[in-house]
């Protein structure tokens, strides 16, 4: 008689075994499954072969990613109102963590080395003529330094924040925006820092019911600029607009890497972001991904991010991602195109008597123009018209060799 001799099935040992940082690496199937922690501790060391880092020059920012940073308290300037006031708050605030946690060792860093977080408060109060406020950091020096911010937006109030940064910097933080019910919030985030500043930013927002948010992001300074904005559509018929805008020189890195999670019931969402790119290394990089949860019936979204690359040596990356868990949703879609400029517009420009430089020249400003028209700051908005001037005035405009590419779902 023969015996079947059966092999034993080999035990394996739970996950959660081993510390987080020794784990064998398993795929995220998921957006909402991406590990999350304000341990430094708990994230690997980062060697830039990770997703969320495969496009981000690592050694020019390690400093900010491993090295040790300064969270004390800076000097900031603020617009004076009733119904807006800002404060420090200690690490036990209650409200810090309610909007997101980091999802990398940069987000990580910043909130492990933190002392104090710089709390905006903006109540139903807040009167109509002074309903537009400004924040203004300009002094934080070249030494590593992190910083946690926290917007609290009152139940049924209406504001437009300017979060303004100028000057030197090596900076990475952590901002959080608190939306309350029915509450109406633009905020508009300028990145004008000097050409060899650092800087990595987690934006983390969380919409109430009713609640609206308008988050713009405008690049245009910065060495290494890495702003990755994420809304939270948790409360019923919430409704966000994301809009970004940046404009890459010479050796420049602008990133975003943008989320939106459809949480709550009847929610809606537009992701728009545009930029242009000129000189030899000017790199920009936009990933966006939007999830629909099984709960966020009757969503309605759609994503979008164009390139134009105005010469040669600049390159620009456009990842859309999208994940439906819920088959009753009103729309969903994304698209990405990056390409010159387009020989018809030219064409039609110069038929009219302008020269082919001036054109250059129009069809760019038309180009951002749109992001830039939707702040809703008249005086804003022409100042960022003239920076953007600025910014063409420091290269020739030129056309590319390179064809256009782009894809829509």
């Amino acid at each position: 008689m023969t015996q079947t001799q059966q092999t034993p099935t080999p035990q394996i040992p739970e996950a959660s075994a081993a510390p987080t940082h020794m784990r064998a690496p398993v795929p995220v199937q998921s957006r909402a499954e991406r590990f999350t922690s304000t341990d430094v501790s708990a994230f690997p060391a980062v060697t830039g072969r990770e997703p969320m880092w495969k496009y981000t020059p690592i050694a020019r920012i390690q400093e900010l990613i491993a090295g040790d940073l300064d969270g004390s308290p800076y000097v900031y300037d603020a617009t004076t109102a009733t119904g807006f006031s800002t404060l420090w708050v200690g690490r036990g605030d209650s409200r810090i963590g309610s909007a997101g946690k980091p999802e990398d060792r940069a987000s990580a860093n910043a909130w492990t080395a933190f002392e104090q977080a710089l709390l905006i408060s903006i109540s139903a109060d807040l009167s109509g003529d002074h309903r537009e406020i400004t924040l203004t950091r300009s002094g934080l020096g070249s030494a590593p330094r992190a910083a946690h911010t926290i917007v609290e937006v009152a139940p049924g109030a209406t504001a437009t924040l300017i979060l303004q940064n100028t000057g030197a910097a090596h900076l990475t933080e952590n901002v959080e925006f608190l939306l309350g019910k029915d509450a109406d919030l633009t905020v508009v985030s300028l990145q004008e820092w000097d050409d060899d500043a650092l800087h990595l930013a987690a934006h983390f927002a969380e919409l109430a019911e009713g609640a609206r948010l308008k988050h713009v992001a405008v690049t245009l300074g910065g060495g290494v600029v890495r702003l990755n904005p994420s809304a939270h559509l948790a409360g019923a018929r919430s409704d966000a607009e994301l809009l970004g805008a940046y404009f890459a020189d010479a050796t420049q890195h602008l990133e975003q890497q943008v989320y939106v999670h459809h949480d709550g019931p009847e929610t809606r969402s537009r992701v728009t972001y545009k930029g242009a790119l000129q000189g030899a290394g000017a790199r920009t990089v936009w990933i966006g991904d939007v999830l629909i949860g099984p709960a966020a019936v009757a969503t309605d979204t759609y994503e979008q991010n164009r390139n134009l690359v105005l010469t040669d040596g600049a390159r620009a990356d456009s990842v859309p991602n999208l994940e439906i868990e819920t088959g009753d949703i009103v729309g969903a879609g994304h698209a990405s195109a990056t390409g010159r400029f387009d020989d018809e517009q030219l064409f039609y420009l110069q038929s009219r008597g302008i020269t082919e430089d001036e054109a250059r020249r129009l069809v760019v400003r038309g180009f951002l123009s749109e992001i830039v028209q939707q702040i809703g700051s008249p005086a804003l908005q022409e100042r960022l018209q003239a920076k953007i001037e600025d910014e063409l005035d420091s290269t020739s405009v030129a056309a590319p060799a390179a064809p256009a590419a782009g894809a829509e779902n």
